[in-house]
């Protein structure tokens, strides 16, 4: 079994960390920049940053953050919020990164995703998807768009489908549902798009204790899991989060 990959999301805001749920009732929570450095130390395997209103305010995004990130981590991150065309990449990977996320502006322009990976090469281009529960969809989920306050008619898993076939290297898929419970992930579609999609699945939203990790990644099947909430504010550490999932014989690489 390959290794599985513990992921740091830092949700970005005027400069600030910010965390909320259900993405509202966010509350600032500290430098993006020094919390990199210290999940960096802590043995994270990759992080990933989301300007969470560049797109809403429809402004460019915070390459001054990435090039100090970058000055700091030397691990795989990834930069989302406010990317709009290959321009936007670009500056993003020069400035540091090695991944770009597209979320809202793939959904409005899907050939962004096709160029970017034409450009850069698929592994640098990840498909967010924020989606929430929906029965009229044929899935059961709804793709949801800048910062979940925007529904479209798209359904999930036709969604990822149809991003891995533009060239998506990867997919983030936040549930809304779920999203900074601290109750667990979303298992039901984690799974349903991790077994279809044949591109690695970086599961997002719920994880509130290391039993969650463990769950998404052998029930819901995916590549990956990705953390906020129970380390900004539950206690727990990237090392004792690898322990545990060591223990319970789930790969990971230790430091």
């Amino acid at each position: 079994m390959l290794q599985k990959r513990i992921i740091i999301c830092l949700d970005v805001r005027d400069g600030k960390t910010t965390k909320g749920i259900k993405f509202k009732g966010n509350v600032d929570i500290g430098d993006p920049v020094e919390m990199a450095a210290e999940y960096y130390n802590q043995g994270v395997d990759e992080l990933v940053f989301y300007d969470i209103t560049a797109s809403s305010e429809k402004r460019g995004i915070m390459l001054d953050v990435v090039e100090r990130v970058a000055e700091k981590i030397f691990i795989p991150f990834c930069v989302g919020g406010g990317i709009a065309n290959a321009s936007d990449m670009r500056a993003v990977i020069l400035a540091g990164a090695e991944k770009v996320s597209v979320n809202s502006q793939a959904v409005k322009n899907p050939d962004i995703i096709s160029e970017g990976a034409g450009i850069f090469g698929r592994q640098c281009i990840v498909l967010g998807m924020d989606a929430a529960k929906d029965k009229s969809m044929p899935s059961g989920y709804r793709v949801v768009i800048n910062g979940g306050r925007t529904e479209t008619e798209l359904d999930a898993l036709e969604w990822a489908l149809k991003a891995e076939s533009l060239g998506a290297g990867e997919i983030v898929l936040n549930s809304i549902d779920a999203d900074g419970t601290q109750d667990g992930y979303e298992l039901t579609i984690t799974k349903m798009i991790s077994e279809a999609v044949g591109i690695p699945v970086v599961a997002s939203g719920g994880a509130g204790k290391s039993e969650h990790l463990k769950d998404v990644l052998t029930k819901g099947k995916a590549d990956a899991a990705l953390v906020a909430s129970m380390v900004h504010f539950g206690g727990y550490t990237v090392n004792g989060i690898k322990e545990y999932l060591n223990n319970e014989d789930i790969p990971v690489r230790l430091t």
